[in-house]
């Protein structure tokens, strides 16, 4: 029975004397106290064990995730309150795990959290990434990249005795296992094993995130996606990714031979779900890895074959990855020997020289090696899914229909509601019930309340109260003053041409110099962008730098700030996340049709009551169909018409730019002397050159709409 003696025993002191750090250690290890009694015993592990493999897992600060899960969020909260400490307060003090950067992340830690709460025996492998992606700062209305360490002495991290052995090309090093509890809502805990390196040396980073890239052992897990815009940057991701795979595949061999496998029947006991191409190489691996045990090769591919599958998540070539067969040479020799069989084996099957592993370059592509030896290859939207077998995997699509299918993303209720949103959760359970937390159909109930005036009201209620409290945290943390009674317009995600943040700063452009001519809004717009750009996006930070410039510019003048305002949030990840969700009224989703592969925070903001601005792409394609025209605002080409215009080759930027004044106006603002004076011209200038002269994603296509 959770009581305040059981809280102060653990304390060995009363709550009112700890400290809020004091109580944050002490509810770690309770926490991690009843999360392994929940675990399955090895007598319980029967059938299938899901391996979900991927180089990214967002899983945001735990404490309060755990507590909900566990079924002791409640009470601890009132244990706390009635006792002069604030659960919120104690929340700020947890560092967040620095493991992933967006939505592939995102879906990696909502797969984890759903396979536990569903009760299936289903773990995570990844890295353990000492410095994460980086922390975002601004620095004269420019991102700058410093490191993000999270680990502490105390920590949601377990470190096993489990170590493997990995060789690479000059080099063996011994890979640690270290285990973060996965509890699932009322039901089991399952674990993320993340993978390290006894020798990294934060030390090894000198400036901003600059490091040796050639040190294997001392940068390995220092980084998420080390800078590839260089050789050794891009070898040591292949250094990353097979670090991760090899250990994973040997802990996979292990498991399922305690298990009872005798690796012939591998696939009755394990079935490995590779998340994006970063975990690719764990087929040639498991391949080698079953021959050293005695297996014929031909039984080991078929083997492989029958236990991997492939979650794809973009259209976009620069992310399906491709390596020089050089590079795998110097980094992995070991495996060139089987990817160049499994290459010769396709090419005696299929003529077609676009379905090839190894092409005439000498590149390794790794998508054709997940579809061409695995079982099944998804989409994450149906819209994707549509697109990959029309367009982007066609040629693939025609040899295995069969292995395709669609699986639409989706959220994790318990985080994007109960814990980012309690009014919001209070009000729900007070008018539907409680079934809702499991059940998002239970949602459904709701729409008997569409035309009661009292609960809509306490719905706007909640809404404000979460607006006031997101202007508190951004006074605090920014000294950002913003007016709650503002539309409260919020895109927040991975900073890429394709999702069309300067789009939406256009917008803001548009809507500056309406207001300088006079024409003011009815209701004050607060236009609110949060977003990382990746160190070597050239253009994405010039992005983040014109919304940086825009910011000053716009909340500075008086005769615009009552109207409008422009927030560019700091270092954006979950946590900042799950307090702008709540408070956001209108949801930005609008990345050029057909790129985006779903998209997860459009659920997340419609969950939370914010209606979507968007276009046809990604999961906004089924959030209209259910819906209904009504309740989203629907814009720009369609995927087709895109596609088409790829196809032709017939879209100019700059036409639109000289047959629109609007959209002359708002591109030659980004280099206007208002700009010119709190910016920098480099950064502005190449901008606006991209948008006139490339503007690959189609900015101006939909500017007008």
């Amino acid at each position: 029975m959770l009581n305040k003696e059981l809280l102060e025993q653990k304390l060995g002191k009363s709550i009112q004397e700890a400290g809020e750090k004091e109580i944050y250690f002490m509810l770690l290890e309770l926490v991690k106290e009843m999360a392994k009694e929940r675990e399955r015993a090895q007598s319980e592990q029967k059938g299938k064990k899901i391996y979900y493999v991927s180089a990214e897992f967002l899983i945001g600060k735990l404490l309060s995730n755990n507590l909900i899960n566990l079924g002791i969020y409640d009470e601890v909260k009132d244990i706390l309150s009635s006792n002069g400490k604030s659960l919120a307060a104690i929340e700020e003090i947890e560092p967040e795990p620095s493991l992933g950067n967006g939505g592939l992340g995102s879906l990696a830690a909502c797969f984890l959290d759903s396979m536990a709460t569903l009760g299936l025996n289903g773990d995570g492998i990844g890295l353990n990434y000492h410095l994460g992606l980086f922390k975002q700062e601004f620095e004269k209305n420019l991102q700058k990249e410093t490191p993000n360490p999270w680990m502490e002495p105390q920590s949601w991290l377990n470190r096993t005795e489990v170590v493997y052995p990995v060789s690479f090309g000059n080099l063996k090093v011994n890979a640690r296992m270290y285990d973060i509890d996965v509890t699932g809502y009322e039901n089991h805990t399952n674990k993320l094993h993340l993978f390290d390196l006894d020798s990294v040396d934060e030390d090894l980073v000198q400036d901003g995130i600059s490091f040796d890239k050639t040190d294997i052992e001392k940068n390995l897990t220092l980084f998420l996606y080390p800078d590839d815009s260089d050789e050794e940057g891009r070898q040591l991701r292949i250094y990353q990714q097979y670090f991760m795979v090899s250990s994973g595949a040997q802990l996979i061999l292990d498991e399922s031979v305690k298990r009872g496998s005798n690796l012939h029947d591998l696939s009755d006991y394990a079935v490995i779900q590779i998340n994006d191409t970063h975990p690719t190489m764990i087929i040639p691996e498991l391949i080698r890895l079953l021959m050293e045990r005695g297996i014929a090769m031909d039984e080991a591919i078929a083997i492989v074959s029958k236990t991997c599958a492939y979650t794809n998540h973009t259209i976009l070539a620069e992310a399906l990855e491709k390596w020089p067969i050089a590079y795998l040479n110097k980094v992995v020799p070991q495996l060139v020997p089987i990817i160049e069989v499994l290459d010769d084996k396709v090419r005696r099957k299929f003529d077609d020289e676009k379905v090839v592993i190894i092409d005439r370059n000498d590149t390794v592509h790794m998508a054709h090696l997940d579809i061409h030896y695995g079982f099944s290859v998804n989409g994450v939207a149906s819209l994707h899914t549509d697109i990959l077998k029309k367009t982007e995997l066609h040629p693939f699509y025609e040899l295995y229909p069969e292995k395709f299918n669609n699986k639409t993303n989706g959220i994790t209720f318990r985080r994007w509601l109960l814990h980012c949103n309690p009014r919001l959760t209070a009000l729900l359970d007070e008018t539907i019930g409680r079934g809702y937390r499991k059940d998002a159909m239970e949602l459904t109930k709701l729409l008997a309340y569409q035309d009661d005036p009292e609960f809509l009201k306490k719905l706007l209620d909640v809404k404000m109260e979460n607006k006031k409290e997101l202007c508190a945290y951004l006074k605090e943390t920014q000294n950002l003053t913003l007016n709650p009674d503002s539309i409260f317009d919020t895109q927040i995600k991975r900073l890429h041409e394709y999702k069309r943040q300067q789009m939406n700063a256009l917008f803001v452009i548009h809507k500056y110099l309406e207001i300088k001519a006079g024409k003011k809004p009815e209701t004050p717009i607060t236009v609110i962008f949060g977003a990382k750009a990746a160190p070597a996006y050239v253009i994405a930070k010039d992005i983040i730098h014109l919304i940086l410039c825009l910011q000053e510019l716009v909340n500075a003048d008086p005769e615009v700030s009552p109207y409008l305002k422009v927030v560019m949030v700091e270092n954006y990840n979950v946590t900042k996340a799950e307090k702008l969700i709540p408070a956001t009224d209108l949801s930005e989703q609008i990345s050029l049709a057909s790129k985006e592969a779903s998209g997860t925070g459009n659920m997340k903001f419609m969950l939370n009551g914010a209606v979507t601005l968007g276009t046809e792409d990604g999961a906004n394609v089924e959030i209209h169909e259910l819906v209904g025209d009504d309740n989203i605002f629907i814009f720009g080409a369609s995927s087709e018409e895109v596609i088409a215009h790829y196809e032709k080759s017939d879209y100019v930027s700059r036409n639109f730019y000289e047959k629109d004044p609007d959209i002359k106006e708002a591109v030659d603002f980004i280099t206007s002397k208002e700009l010119l004076a709190i910016g920098q011209e480099e950064n502005l200038t190449r901008l606006q050159k991209e948008l006139l002269n490339k503007d690959w994603f189609m900015t101006l296509l939909d500017f007008k709409e």
